[in-house]
């Protein structure tokens, strides 16, 4: 029997609690999170485990009874990681010869079975890389600056401190580095190296980079303060191989009044080739999923069209959401909002959300149904990289929030497992996502 939406056009907070205690007893979210982890396992672009993930979306999709699914097509970067790498500090006065826990950045070329053996010059900030000039050719540029620990807001701290990942190989070998060493990006303290995505600039040289763990970026740096002429060797086997056809998986969910108004939620479902990708970005892809079959399970008939997106490439190229844009203005489709979540599987905390000051406003007005479930944070400015294309066509874009403190603890590291996802917290978190998606498309945006 469907739930006659008119009848909730003044207040939602009926509707809201039947939400969220839907989500809190009978979702099968956790389960799904579990089989995209463990049976399919990390799901790199380009991979075997990212086809299996766009047949397994597609199908669940199909199974929950979605009005329609399809794969979009979409040609994504195919980069390969190859054997484990190795990096050495090889003239240690102190420790003689020992390894560093490094990983290869994503994207980044390989040195080959000859690897890349130099004196290391630390730095703290790509401005100081092109300070130094001339002076780091034929060096290891160490980049050494950390994620800021007063930022409570870790998000910031991150976007603050990842330009020397994403900018710093191209900045060096501009004066003739051979390769980079990356501090990870996190404030903890451990052994486990993160990696990510690095942009080569055209027309520069491709130099090899690798990030090291905290331990080791500490440790390196006091090796260095002491000891001149430090040298590292690295051995990384990556490479980028020809693009490689891929899918968005979408599922839709028609309107009854407003059909051509569309209104996307979505996550990525790619991730790195290490972990499994459970907080960035399988617990996103399935609250996502979430979203559509809450409504059919509890036969909630939308006004408007409620597309489900899985988005292909978001780790390193961004493709899938930029085709998504691309698609949509070809074809003059009239999407009213888009919904993002990839921060992580964390307990949620509100919405970050761009578009005209009123609709932010409206938006804010909702809190009230949100605060009983510690919701309550909808003042920041901001939204999801895969939905982001669309905002040149005027949608107003939102993201999903969750508690941002140990996000970084797990971000593109083996670390990133199933395990590190609690129930209670995914739940909570597909039944905000659901709840938000439901006013929306009941008041408009």
């Amino acid at each position: 029997m469907l739930i006659p939406a008119l009848s909730y056009a003044q207040d939602h907070t009926e509707m809201v609690k039947k939400i969220y205690d839907h989500q809190l007893t009978q979702s099968p979210v956790y389960e799904n999170l579990r089989y995209l982890c463990k049976e399919i396992g990390p799901r790199l672009s380009g991979s075997p485990q990212a086809a299996a993930a766009v047949e397994y979306t597609r199908q669940l999709m199909m199974d929950y009874g979605f009005d329609t699914v399809y794969l979009q097509p979409v040609m994504v970067p195919h980069w390969v990681r190859g054997q484990k790498e190795i990096t050495r500090v090889t003239n240690s006065d102190i420790k003689g010869a020992f390894e560093l826990n490094s990983i290869a950045l994503g994207n980044s070329v390989g040195t080959g079975a000859e690897g890349v053996h130099a004196e290391v010059i630390e730095v703290k900030s790509i401005e100081e890389v092109n300070k130094l000039g001339k002076a780091v050719a034929g060096k290891i540029v160490f980049y050494n600056g950390e994620m800021d620990p007063t930022k409570v807001n870790t998000f910031a701290a991150y976007g603050s401190a990842v330009v020397q990942r994403a900018y710093g190989a191209s900045e060096a070998a501009k004066n003739g580095a051979k390769a980079v060493v990356i501090r990870s990006m996190t404030n903890r303290r451990d052994d486990i190296p993160h990696t990510g995505s690095l942009v080569y600039k055209p027309l520069m040289p491709k130099i090899p980079a690798v990030a090291i763990s905290t331990n080791d970026a500490d440790e390196l740096s006091k090796l260095l303060a002491k000891q001149k002429g430090l040298k590292i060797y690295m051995e990384t086997h990556c490479e980028m191989k020809e693009d490689i056809l891929s899918y968005n998986v979408i599922g839709e969910i028609k309107g009854s009044q407003y059909p051509e108004e569309i209104i996307t939620v979505g996550g990525h479902l790619d991730s790195w080739d290490v972990g499994e990708g459970a907080h960035d970005d399988g617990g996103g892809c399935m609250m996502s999923i979430e979203v559509g079959r809450t409504f059919i399970e509890m036969g909630i008939q939308p006004k408007r069209t409620l597309r489900v997106v899985m988005f292909m490439n978001e780790e390193n190229g961004l493709r899938g959401g930029t085709e998504y844009a691309r698609v949509a203005e070809e074809k003059g489709e009239k999407h009213i909002a888009a919904l993002e979540s990839d921060s992580g599987s964390f307990g949620p905390m509100g919405f970050s959300s761009m578009g005209k000051e009123e609709q932010r406003k409206k938006v804010q007005g909702w809190a009230k149904y949100f605060t009983p479930y510690h919701v309550w944070s909808f003042e920041r400015v901001g939204s999801g990289a895969d939905i982001s294309p669309l905002e040149s066509q005027g949608v107003f874009l939102m993201e999903m929030e969750p508690n941002p403190q140990k996000y970084f603890n797990y971000h593109h590291t083996n670390a990133d497992t199933f395990e590190a996802v609690d129930k209670r917290e995914l739940e909570l978190g597909a039944a905000t996502m659901t709840s938000m998606i439901y006013l929306i498309d009941q008041e408009g945006i």
